[in-house]
């Protein structure tokens, strides 16, 4: 081994500054590999604050919850949704003026959260008063005021939906197509938010298929029946785009193809039918050729661009919708697909968004339920505004299917929403669960009025029958609320 000591001081330091070199850059490298992992994990707490903030492991929930107490949650108009009561001795209890009508959408804050109360948590149980008001409480020996959520309800719909739907099981959500507002979101069976502390356990031990904690609007996923001929109708202008208008069909009431059977509701003969009084009649054997006669790419594509098999945009808890068209679907299955029947599932929000895109000239607008965030003096802490998603279609294709929803009013089966002082365009919907043709549930999305669209409803009526007969009342109902305002 060279001895340093009889080499010159000049080319000891030569060699010192060598062999430190490799110790320098590894050294750099880890000071930057560690500035980089911190500065992600910084990143990501601060991008995911909520979330985090959210997580029931998170203590500080509950160090916040004991200096504030829960804000109010209010309609677009100043309603009262939620609020916190003091009793004297200090216990504090959540209050739903509207008991079950909002229960879903507002949802909850006890043995859990759900709904707007799980949504805008973050918010609700954080405080932005000025110092001198925290003064103020402080010396009345009061805890602060959470912030209050203001959101894109509106009272009155909410109420006409609910009522509306009655005692039937099922889901309503009304939204503006224009803004992707929420306006009303109702779903059946429901339960009250006011004494859900104290019927927990039984809720939670029910075993029947009422599932009242089950938001049908976003979780409930269902056939969607005919009103999936929207869907099959965009592929098959995919796929024709200049002959599209020559498609020509005689319906019998039944159609067979390959060893498979399609029969058209309760059997009805259509007789000769074009492309758009297909859709008008909802005739289930002249869609099942249609289906037949797009390609599998074309399906797909249309699938792929109205959002099956994906992620939404939402923020508030939802399932996903779903429709399969690949090498290994058989006739049947893609007979039954282009009928809206099968293995194909659909969540009403999902087809609310499809009908939105449309009314929209094919964009659709992210939906959304909270418009603003102010502390008790009515300071802004946040707001939230309109956002466009993506477009879903062209405008060309848009047009074209909303004409094809007016003249399902004009003279098809939303006939009952026809000669009103608005014009509307929709598609009905009874979709089968059972092999009996009885056991249906009941369809209808669309929107009003046709040629400026404000308002589009999204309905499901569980095992109710035919979509024009129990689905289409109720969005008369819902239209005249909203144009009688």
């Amino acid at each position: 081994m060279e001895d340093l000591r009889n080499i010159p001081r000049d080319k000891r330091q030569t060699k010192k500054k060598i062999r430190s070199k490799p110790i320098i850059v590894l050294s750099v490298f880890y000071i930057a590999l560690f500035g980089s992992l911190l500065g992600y994990i910084c990143n990501y707490a601060y991008s995911n604050k909520q979330e985090l903030f959210n997580n029931s492991y998170n203590t500080r929930q509950q160090i916040i919850l004991s200096q504030n107490y829960r804000g109010e949650i209010l309609s677009r108009n100043g309603d009262v949704l939620a609020y916190t009561e003091t009793d004297s001795d200090g216990t504090e209890k959540r209050v739903y003026p509207y008991g079950k009508e909002f229960a879903h959408v507002v949802g909850y804050s006890t043995n859990g959260k759900a709904g707007i109360e799980a949504m805008a948590n973050y918010y609700l149980i954080n405080t932005n008063i000025d110092l001198q008001d925290k003064v103020k409480y402080e010396a009345a020996g009061s805890k602060y005021p959470g912030d209050n959520v203001y959101t894109t309800l509106d009272v009155n719909l909410q109420e006409v939906a609910f009522n509306a739907l009655s005692a039937r099981k099922g889901a309503i959500v009304v939204t503006d197509p224009k803004t992707g507002e929420i306006l009303a979101m109702v779903s059946k069976p429901d339960f009250d938010p006011n004494t859900i502390a104290d019927e927990w356990e039984s809720m939670i031990a029910d075993t029947s298929p009422d599932a009242k904690l089950l938001n049908r609007v976003t979780q409930g996923v269902y056939p969607p029946g005919s009103t999936f001929k929207i869907v099959t109708a965009l592929a098959y202008i995919k796929a024709h785009p200049d002959d599209y208008k020559n498609y020509r069909f005689s319906c019998n009431g039944r159609y067979n193809y390959d060893g498979n059977t399609i029969s058209c509701y309760h059997g009805e003969n259509h007789g000769a039918v074009d492309f758009a009084s297909s859709f008008a009649k909802s005739c289930n054997s002249s869609f099942a050729n249609i289906g037949l006669s797009v390609d599998r790419e074309t399906f797909d594509r249309a699938l792929e661009d109205l959002l099956f098999n994906q992620e939404l945009p939402l923020t508030i808890n939802y399932s996903k919708s779903s429709a399969v068209y690949d090498a290994a679907t058989s006739t049947g299955d893609i007979m039954q697909l282009s009928i809206g029947q099968g293995t194909t599932s659909v969540t009403p929000i999902h087809m609310n968004m499809i009908t939105c895109a449309i009314a929209n000239d094919g964009v659709l607008m992210k939906p959304y339920l909270v418009t603003s965030v102010k502390t008790e003096t009515g300071k802004v802490v946040k707001s939230f505004s309109s956002e466009e998603y993506k477009r879903l279609m062209s405008s060309e294709e848009a047009t074209i299917l909303t004409e094809m929803m007016e003249e399902v009013v004009q003279s098809g089966t939303a006939s009952k929403l026809k000669g009103l002082s608005y014009t509307a365009a929709g598609k009905t919907g009874s979709a089968e669960f059972n092999s009996g043709t009885s056991d249906s549930h009941a369809w209808f999305t669309g929107f009003a009025p046709a040629d400026d669209p404000e308002i589009c409803v999204t309905i499901i009526v569980e095992n109710a029958g035919s979509g024009g007969s129990y689905a289409v009342p109720i969005a008369k109902r819902i239209f005249d609320a909203y144009f009688d305002a």
